[in-house]
C-alpha cells in the first residue's frame, strides 16, 4: 500500500551544550497515514506530537537535530531534500492548521490579501482571479458575507471566522496532507463542533490526508480514523480508533480514557493518571540521554553499529 506519509524509526534530539548528554525529544517514531485517512497523534502537553507535526513540515527549532530514522511524503525522501525543494510543496501538498488562529495571521494585511498570497504564490492566478477563487473559499467554510470579510483585517474577526479562513487557506491549493495542530484549542465548544464538522466535510471531500495532533480524546472519536498515542516522545499505542477505545492494550492509554470528564456519567469524579503509570515512562525516556553525534549520518552509523 501506497503511504500518503510514512515516518520510520525517527529520533529527534535537543542540542545540548558541549560535553553535555543530548536529551532525545522523539524516540523511534514509526507512523503510516494513507490518502485520504484522517490519523490522530494524541498525548499529553510535552509529549512530543507537536514536534512530530514540525519535523514533517521542517520546521523544528533550530536547536533539534534528526538524529536518525525517515520521513517520505508520497514517497519522497523528505528530510533529505533540500530545504529550498521542500518549499516548493510546503503550503501546495503539505499544508499546516495552527491551534492560535491570530498569532498565525498576519495583523497588518487583510484577509483577501493574505488567502490571495498563497493562491498567487502556488497556483499562479493574476490578481483578479485570486481574488474571485478567494471569494469562493470563504464561501465553502461557511463564512458569511465573505466579500466583507476580505476586505476586513484578522482582529475585526471572531476566533471561529479566524479559524475558518485558516482552513480555507489550508484546502486552497487541494493538499495532500494537512497538519492540523490542535486546531480547536483556543474555541469554545460551540464554535468547536462547528469547525471539526466543517474540517471533516471538507476532508472527505478533497479526500486529503490528515494528521490531527490533538490532547481531546473526544474529538479523536469523533473525528479519526486511527490513532497513535504518545507519550515522552515515543509511540506507545496505535492502530484504528474504534478498536483502540474498545480495548485500550497499555496501561497509560487505558488511564488517558479513564482521565477524561464523561457526559454521560456525570457523577463521576475525575480519576487522574496514576504516578507509577508515568513514572516508568519517564524512567525510559530519561535512559536514552545519549552523547551528541555530530551529524546525522553519524547518529546513523553509531545506531546500526549498537543494533549489530
Amino acid at each position: 500500500m501506497a503511504f500518503c506519509l510514512q515516518i520510520d524509526d525517527l529520533h529527534l534530539a535537543l542540542r545540548a551544550a558541549r560535553k553535555r548528554p543530548a536529551r532525545l525529544i522523539l524516540r523511534g517514531i514509526d507512523l503510516r497515514i494513507g490518502a485520504g485517512e484522517v490519523h490522530a497523534l494524541v498525548g499529553e502537553s510535552g509529549a512530543g506530537k507537536s514536534m512530530v507535526g514540525r519535523t514533517v513540515l521542517g520546521i523544528a527549532p533550530p536547536e533539534m537535530q534528526v538524529m536518525s530514522g525517515s520521513v517520505r511524503f508520497q514517497g519522497i525522501d523528505w528530510l533529505g531534500m533540500k530545504a529550498s525543494a521542500r518549499r516548493q510543496y510546503l503550503g501546495r501538498d503539505i499544508t499546516l492548521i495552527p491551534q492560535d488562529p491570530l498569532t498565525a495571521l498576519n495583523p497588518g494585511h487583510t484577509i483577501g490579501a493574505q488567502v490571495g498570497d498563497v493562491l498567487r504564490l502556488h497556483l499562479k492566478l493574476d490578481a483578479a482571479q485570486a481574488a474571485a477563487r478567494a471569494l469562493e473559499l470563504l464561501d465553502a467554510v461557511q463564512i458569511r458575507s465573505p466579500a466583507t470579510v476580505l476586505r476586513q483585517y484578522p482582529h475585526e474577526l471572531s476566533g471561529g471566522m479566524r479559524q475558518r479562513v485558516l482552513i480555507a487557506i489550508a484546502f486552497a491549493c487541494k493538499p495532500k496532507l494537512i497538519i492540523a495542530d490542535e486546531p480547536t484549542t483556543a474555541l469554545d465548544v460551540t464554535v468547536q463542533r462547528q469547525v471539526l464538522r466543517l474540517l471533516r466535510d471538507l476532508q472527505r471531500n478533497e479526500g486529503a490526508a490528515v494528521l490531527f495532533i490533538t490532547h481531546n480524546l473526544g474529538l479523536v472519536a469523533k473525528l479519526c480514523d486511527s490513532v497513535s498515542v504518545i507519550h515522552s516522545g515515543r509511540i506507545v499505542e496505535q492502530g484504528d480508533v474504534g478498536a483502540i477505545i474498545e480495548a485500550p492494550r497499555t496501561a497509560y492509554t487505558r488511564s488517558l480514557f479513564a482521565a477524561t470528564p464523561r457526559y454521560d456519567r456525570p457523577a463521576e469524579s475525575l480519576r487522574p493518571i496514576e504516578p507509577q503509570v508515568t513514572d516508568a515512562l519517564w524512567a525510559e525516556a530519561k535512559s536514552y540521554d545519549l552523547t551528541w553525534w555530530p551529524t546525522r549520518a553519524a547518529a546513523e552509523a553509531a545506531r546500526r553499529a549498537a543494533r549489530g
